[in-house]
């Protein structure tokens, strides 16, 4: 599998929503320069919730802005891996692969990812580039919040709940016209009638 494959190029530590300030992201401006991946595709937003297999609460949420920039909004998470240097609370670098990555490494057992992308103008891009940029390192339990707090700054997203419950982010923003949504469980089977996805793609 995926998670594999990336675990063999470096250690890559995971807890949701983990908190642990700046030592969480701390890269250097160099090594974020050397890191930058320009995607070239559609401006686009997609939002990541982690959802409990067991209880359907959430246990983490992202968000992927590609822009001028392929990033991920990761508030007070801990993906880490070389290639994908973590300044405050944003991953850079953030190829195909590393989305692919990224995705497979939340999925588990007890957790399955949704993923919820839609197209923007490369205004809104940008500015929820630029607002990620700026954010800084985000507290403990504070990923829902901090992210729906960037999202209710761009143009046709202020009506976003703000809200702490990642739950509740996804299903606000899933009233958002355009919104494409998919579930992708890893290392568990679906519940009867949810199809699960072996390569995550929209």
């Amino acid at each position: 599998m995926l998670r594999f494959l990336l675990a063999a190029l470096a250690l890559i530590t995971l807890a949701a929503c983990a908190g642990e300030g700046e030592r969480r992201g701390s890269a250097s401006p160099e090594e974020v320069s050397r890191a930058v991946y320009r995607h070239g595709g559609t401006p686009s937003l997609t939002l990541y919730t982690i959802v409990s297999n067991s209880s359907g609460s959430g246990g983490h949420t992202a968000l992927h802005i590609n822009a001028s920039q392929s990033v991920i909004f990761d508030p007070a998470g801990s993906f880490h891996h070389p290639k994908t240097p973590r300044r405050g609370d944003v991953l850079y670098g953030i190829t195909p692969a590393f989305v692919r990555g990224y995705e497979s490494m939340h999925a588990r057992e007890t957790y399955h990812v949704v993923a919820q992308r839609i197209t923007v103008s490369p205004e809104v891009a940008e500015r929820a580039l630029q607002l990620a940029l700026t954010n800084g390192a985000v507290g403990q339990a504070q990923c829902a919040s901090a992210t729906s707090a960037l999202l209710r700054q761009l143009p046709g997203f202020e009506g976003i709940a703000q809200t702490m419950y990642p739950v509740t982010l996804q299903k606000s923003f899933q009233s958002i016209t355009g919104v494409q949504g998919r579930r992708y469980y890893e290392d568990a089977a679906p519940p009867a009638g949810v199809m699960s996805l072996s390569a995550p793609a929209f």
